[in-house]
């Protein structure tokens, strides 16, 4: 049976056509509602009163969670067992921010003591680097960092380099040294990850744990060439390290074994920044003491995650939210609009955290849902986002939000003469835009101030649109980054749970490389000395005639 079938589901599914008939504008008038509608954690607020729900909708969703057997399915997740049922396979990043003496078992095997091992590797290893200790093969100081990987082992670590450069104990840090990321196999992205960069002062990490993802190896051999090329091949044992599992292609390539960081299969790539993955090259750049800081962020998440009651809790509340939101009200989209610059890769990032792992179209069991599940996640910063895409969710879709703010700037300015400081401008939007979106301008607002009879439809703003707002304490530091990566991250989970799919997998992205390499095999063939002019077979003739162009002299 699907949780669709359940008594639950169909009391919401009802309850879904009174809610309809509410307007965002009344409901939030009642102060005793908004009141029960918010939640805190170690300094995070969760405001969610500008949601189409009331208490009797959280109530009925808190039902719907127990049907789902959502605590049992969290305790399988934290516990080790092997919920990644189509790779029989525990999903285990939240022992990557592990304390020691908590224990956490893989087959009967404590896997904490293994992941603190690797974190002290990865400690000493970054050192040696930054202080000159390790040198590359011209005796120079390896300065410069390039990071080569793509979906999780480059959207996550990106992500969370982009929001800890700014912090100034990062910044003072990260002085004198240059990290850059490659994942897009288009020969423009190597020549920007390069751009500049000495070799004799480079030090490449290559990213994948089996050393054969197509698009990371043909960067990493790209790469290889400009190291030799400058110089020698004796250079790249120094000149290159590799986090992977595959120690004999990692021998092959002619990177020490020595210098390959492991993790583990219960690692997921999306879920693998707090893994080698991430803590490397973010160690390399910031050192470990930032790089500590961020795992305790997540792991303060992790442990409201199992500790918290599912009324109070962060990433159980979103959701369930999140669920009302796409299959019981329709809404098909989320927009991610950070409040905070050092956030830009945030969106990119939860994009491939949600949209892979919960982009599914049956249950665990294989049968098809009779629901859709996954939902569609973009987003900017604000108030960048404000000047391109608010237009469509105040006076077009309807798509919820989540606002997320910071009390604190890490770069606070106040210009002279100016009635408020920079954060407070940036701030000021903060608050205004879910409010607008909640509560609209109706038409009879727009009379009372006079606006001419034919602008009116133009300038309604309907409203009723629905937003969270997440408040962190302080500012964007290294810890509230560790706090907001885990609380996407359990968010998804949680999502799946409900939905009763494994948001572990990702099959929906192999058949593309299947038939990728079947048109690489043709252009090489076609590309050869021999095979010059040979015939394009085994495609349908949309795909045959389009690389008949793209061969063409």
């Amino acid at each position: 049976m699907t949780i669709a079938q359940s008594p639950a589901w169909k009391s919401l599914a009802g309850h879904a056509a009174d809610i309809r008939r509410l307007h965002l504008r009344d409901l939030l008038q009642n102060q005793d509602r908004c009141a029960a509608m918010t939640a805190e954690h170690d300094g995070i607020v969760l405001d969610f009163s500008r949601q189409n729900a009331t208490p009797e909708t959280m109530r009925m969703l808190l039902t719907l969670a127990e049907e789902a057997k959502l605590r049992e399915r969290i305790k399988a997740l934290v516990g080790g067992e092997k919920i990644n049922n189509t790779e029989k396979r525990a999903v285990l990043h939240v022992a990557l921010r592990a304390k020691k003496g908590e224990k956490i078992l893989v087959d009967g095997v404590d896997v904490v003591p293994g992941v603190l091992k690797v974190q002290a590797q990865l400690k000493a290893f970054a050192e040696q680097v930054r202080t000159g200790k390790r040198k590359g093969a011209t005796g120079k100081k390896l300065t410069d960092v390039v990071a080569i990987g793509i979906g999780g082992s480059y959207l996550g670590p990106e992500f969370v380099f982009e929001a800890m450069r700014t912090d100034p104990a990062c910044a003072k840090a990260a002085a004198g040294r240059r990290l850059r990321f490659l994942a897009n196999v288009d020969p423009i992205d190597v020549t920007r990850a390069l751009d500049g960069l000495d070799p004799a002062t480079t030090l490449v990490v290559v990213i994948s744990k089996t050393f054969t993802t197509a698009e990371t190896m043909l960067n990493a051999r790209t790469v290889r060439a400009w190291l030799v090329k400058k110089l020698g091949e004796k250079a790249v044992a120094k000149h290159m390290v590799a986090v992977s599992t595959n120690l004999k292609e990692v021998a092959a390539f002619g990177i020490d074994p020595a210098n390959a960081f492991g993790f583990w299969d219960w690692v997921g790539g999306r879920y693998s920044v707090c893994a080698a993955v991430g803590l490397l090259p973010l160690a390399l750049q910031f050192g470990w003491k930032p790089v500590q800081q961020f795992l305790d962020g997540a792991h303060s998440l992790d442990r409201h995650l199992v500790e918290a009651p599912f009324e109070r809790n962060l990433p159980v509340l979103l959701g369930l939210l999140g669920v009302w939101n796409s299959s019981f009200l329709g809404h098909g989209a989320r927009a991610l609009l950070p409040y905070c610059q050092a956030l830009l890769k945030f969106a990119p990032h939860i994009q491939q955290v949600d949209m892979e792992s919960n982009g599914k179209r049956v249950a665990t069991d294989g049968s098809v849902l009779p629901f859709e599940a996954g939902e569609i996640d973009f987003g900017e910063p604000g108030t960048n986002g404000q000047h391109s895409f608010y237009q469509l969710i105040h006076q077009g879709r309807v798509i919820p939000a989540d606002f997320i703010g910071f009390r604190k700037s890490a770069q606070p300015v106040q210009g002279k003469g100016e009635p408020v400081s920079n954060h407070d401008e940036l701030m000021s939007n903060f608050f205004a835009q879910p409010d607008a979106l909640a509560c609209g301008k109706s038409d009879v607002e727009l009379r009372t101030e006079g606006v001419a009879a034919e602008l009116i439809p133009h300038k309604t703003f309907p409203g009723n649109r629905p937003s969270n707002v997440l408040l962190f304490a302080g500012a964007c530091d290294p810890y509230a980054v560790g706090q907001l990566l885990a609380l996407y991250e359990h968010r998804t989970a949680v999502q799946g749970f409900i939905w009763g799919l494994n948001s572990f997998d990702q099959w929906g992205v192999e058949l593309g490389k299947v038939l990728a390499k079947q048109v690489r095999t043709q252009l090489a063939t076609s590309r050869s000395a021999k095979g010059k002019g040979a015939r394009i077979e085994g495609f349908n003739p949309a795909t045959a005639a389009l690389l008949k162009r793209y061969l063409a002299k």
